[in-house]
């Protein structure tokens, strides 16, 4: 079944990033690293249950975790109410990371703060397939990186695009073969990069495929775009390129 060769492909990137995780942090490229298939692992699994076996075709790309959203319920731009009422996940409860950074708290479904990206673009998936079934029926929603990277006593939230060295390009890599594999796994055509720096990453890993590789605008509220006529234009940007 797909979906057990899924769990079994995300099981094993959880293992081996958790490596990267410490060694960025030991070489002082970030302070705190979260890795959230570790400790929302039952989370992710019964995700890839709901969502592997229903024959999509299209991948739906994110760059990594949010505060807010993955780095709570360890699926790809969760948002509690997303989580809870689209796709019926409940009655989970989520592990410590290995080292919690005080500014960043872990509540997994009692998280008091909707994940906006998340809402945004699970809306826009419901809006355009209805269920959650007819939604896994043609998209697949996953993150390059599963790890979500704190840097300084605040917290600060860094991205994969603002870092460098050579440990990120190792784990980097290691996302790159992931994402073939998932590719691979679910006969995928066409993967659509939410956001330029998730279709570079595609485009990179994919190179050698025929896999059709797009992109859309990034969901964030910090993001002018997708905020441009209250949403709209977002909204008609990814629609032009779901399946």
């Amino acid at each position: 079944m797909i979906g057990e060769q899924l769990i079994e492909l995300a099981s094993s990137l959880r293992d081996e990033v958790e490596d990267y995780a410490v060694r960025l942090e030991s070489e002082g490229t970030a302070e705190v690293v979260y890795n959230p298939l570790m400790y929302a692992w039952n989370f992710h699994e019964a995700y890839l249950k709901t969502c592997a076996d229903k024959g999509a075709r299209t991948v739906l790309l994110g760059m990594n975790p949010g505060p807010h959203g993955m780095g709570q319920m360890g699926i790809p731009f969760a948002a509690t109410r997303v989580v809870r009422n689209l796709l019926g996940i409940s009655d989970i409860e989520v592990d410590s990371p290995r080292r919690m950074h005080p500014n960043r708290p872990v509540n997994g479904l009692k998280h008091p703060k909707e994940e906006v990206s998340g809402t945004r673009l699970w809306g826009v998936l419901s809006q355009r397939y209805g269920t959650s079934d007819e939604i896994f029926r043609n998209v697949f929603v996953l993150n390059h990186c599963p790890l979500m990277i704190f840097s300084g006593p605040r917290g600060t939230n860094i991205t994969p695009n603002n870092m460098s060295g050579s440990v990120l390009d190792e784990l980097l890599a290691a996302c790159d073969e992931h994402l073939r594999a998932v590719v691979t796994t679910l006969g995928a055509n066409n993967v659509i990069g939410v956001g330029k720096y998730a279709e570079s990453r595609a485009r990179k890993a994919l190179s050698e495929s025929q896999t059709t590789i797009q992109s859309c605008w990034h969901p964030s509220p910090a993001s002018p775009l997708a905020n441009r006529n209250g949403g709209a234009d977002w909204r008609k940007n990814i629609l032009a390129v779901l399946p």
